[in-house]
């Protein structure tokens, strides 16, 4: 397994009253760490997967567990890894912990279809899309 890493910051509008990361918000990490993903692996921006190659891979199906809260100014080490790799859908697993004590903040996998953008259509995963996350399985 060749996990993926993408260190985030929690940002000052990350967080609520209670001085915690607001719950939706590690969903924005996640994708985040999904964005990089294709930046390390592929040399491609997401924008390049979505806007030249015309594809897209919206979520279709969430779950996530909170562990232990994180606030202003910490670091998260986010960790992606592919759990399930269908023909036209992945499912990849998010675990992030607290740089500075390794504490596990955060647990939750996301599935995604794979879809062309012009119609918004499942279609099967490219090939150098399937080797990457290929390597990342668990």
């Amino acid at each position: 397994m060749n996990p993926h890493t993408a260190d985030i910051k929690v940002r000052f509008s990350d967080v609520d009253f209670a001085q915690i990361v607001y719950y939706p918000r590690f969903y924005h990490y996640f994708h985040v760490a999904f964005e990089e993903l294709f930046e390390r692996r592929l040399g491609l921006q997401y924008s390049q997967v979505m806007m030249e190659q015309n594809i897209g891979y919206p979520s279709v199906h969430t779950e996530c567990d909170y562990r232990s809260p994180l606030r202003f100014g910490d670091v998260v080490r986010m960790e992606v890894t592919c759990s399930r790799l269908g023909t036209k859908s992945v499912t990849l697993h998010y675990r992030g912990t607290r740089i500075g004590d390794g504490v596990l903040s955060v647990d939750g996998k996301v599935t995604t279809a794979c879809v062309d953008m012009r119609n918004f259509t499942a279609r099967p995963i490219p090939p150098e899309h399937r080797t990457m996350f290929e390597a990342m399985a668990e």
